[in-house]
């Protein structure tokens, strides 16, 4: 590799990596490979025809305005839907609460901007999505981390962690991303408690909210916080930041994501954006204002669970079926991922390569730990492993939970020879 460009890179560039995941995905182009690694909807309940006739009204009825620039902010027919859909979830929001983005990844992005200087501490989830890892990265964070159990962050470890100084969380509350699992009401209340007493904001990211399968609807930190305020005003106060996309419920490839928080600090968001790329694609907006208008989108997340449930539950069943008693896994009440937990000493970043020999992908845990963390938590992401059920038809789960537990078996059979 030429050294020439590489002594011209800023030096924040130095501590980015490619993401784990995006590498992976471009081995399992190969048509044999069953792969639970990526984090894709099922394309089969993208609604194409409803695209279609949205992008044909558009360009029929507001061709010129669709391609034209547009508002930093975003749409105003659309950020108002928004609003008027997350009222329903008792998350009280005007328009000008919201700001949309070119997917989650930018509104990540924009937070760091917002609230990172080189050198902050965040207080994430052990493991967490790696894309706001990438995304904060840049910015010279550091990390705390608090382990997840089935309940989600253990906020019995919570406090202790805030006092080394911390300046935001960054959570997942809703069957979490890697792990699946949804932080129960209680901890919910105590997180923020926690944050009011010590002032400490909450980014509270919700991608997978209205996906779920079984169980009772828990109110999102943001409703919670500002009851905790004692305010009926909405985002006039508040500690919490909340991200959501349509990325899970309509399709990924439009690029299509919001923030929802106080005032002041959309507007300061929005001046981030304007440097970063002007405003969200304007024919986007319009095309996916239409497709969700009517009820549509209601609809539609009603067949996604429906869809999702059914692949969740084979691969639970496939589990169950396959793969030794020594392994374990959660059961996720929503979203699209399961957390595979192997014996103590396992590596799956080793048993990978022998996954690919035998045509089935997923992702190592180890990539859902900051580096910072060090090398015990190095050693507990390596036994972990992220399943993906919501890409594969029920039939190809099946038969890569049937390959997945070959590997598995040889791995452990090849630890017990070595004791």
């Amino acid at each position: 590799m030429s050294t020439l460009w590489k002594s011209r890179y800023a030096q924040r560039t130095l501590g980015i990596k490619s993401s784990a995941i995006r590498e992976l995905l471009k081995v399992t182009q190969n048509p044999e490979i069953i792969s639970f690694g990526g984090g894709l909807p099922a394309p089969d309940v993208f609604p194409v025809k409803r695209f279609e006739e949205a992008c044909h009204k558009v360009l029929t009825e507001q061709g010129a305005q669709a391609l034209q620039y547009g508002a930093t902010e975003g749409y105003g027919p659309l950020r108002e839907m928004i609003a008027r859909n997350i009222a329903r979830y008792g998350i009280l929001a005007k328009a000008e609460n919201v700001l949309i983005t070119s997917g989650s990844q930018q509104a990540l992005d924009l937070i760091g901007k917002l609230l990172i200087n080189r050198g902050d501490r965040v207080l994430v989830e052990a493991p967490t999505y790696l894309g706001a890892l990438q995304a904060f990265n840049v910015y010279g964070a550091q990390y705390v981390s608090v382990p997840v159990d089935n309940d989600g962050l253990i906020t019995e470890q919570l406090e202790s962690c805030i006092r080394s100084g911390v300046k935001f969380m960054y959570v997942l509350p809703n069957f979490q991303n890697p792990a699946g699992v949804t932080l129960s009401e209680g901890r919910r209340h105590q997180l923020i408690v926690l944050a009011d007493k010590y002032g400490i904001p909450i980014v509270e990211d919700d991608p997978y909210g209205k996906l779920r399968y079984e169980g009772e609807h828990i109110p999102p930190l943001v409703v919670l916080d500002r009851q905790n305020l004692r305010s009926d005003n909405g985002f006039t106060l508040g500690n919490v930041i909340y991200l959501s996309t349509f990325s899970k419920t309509l399709a990924p490839g439009i690029r299509l994501a919001w923030i929802v928080a106080p005032e002041d600090v959309i507007s300061k968001l929005v001046q981030l954006k304007q440097a970063a790329d002007l405003h969200t694609s304007t024919f986007n907006q319009y095309v996916a204002y239409e497709v969700s208008r009517d009820g549509f989108l209601d609809r539609h997340v009603k067949l996604i669970r429906q869809v999702y449930r059914e692949r969740r539950d084979v691969m639970l069943q496939a589990l169950h079926e396959y793969f030794p008693h020594e392994v374990t896994w959660t059961h996720p009440q929503g979203g699209l991922f399961l957390w595979i937990t192997l014996p103590e000493g396992s590596d799956s970043s080793e048993l990978l390569p022998a996954a690919l020999a035998e045509n089935v992908a997923f992702v190592p845990g180890d990539s859902f730990y900051p580096n910072q963390l060090g090398a015990n938590h190095g050693q507990e992401g390596g036994r972990h492993m992220r399943l993906n059920f919501s890409y594969c038809q029920p039939e190809q789960i099946r038969e890569g939970i049937r390959r997945l537990s070959v590997a598995v078996k040889m791995q452990l059979r090849s630890a017990h020879a070595v004791q």
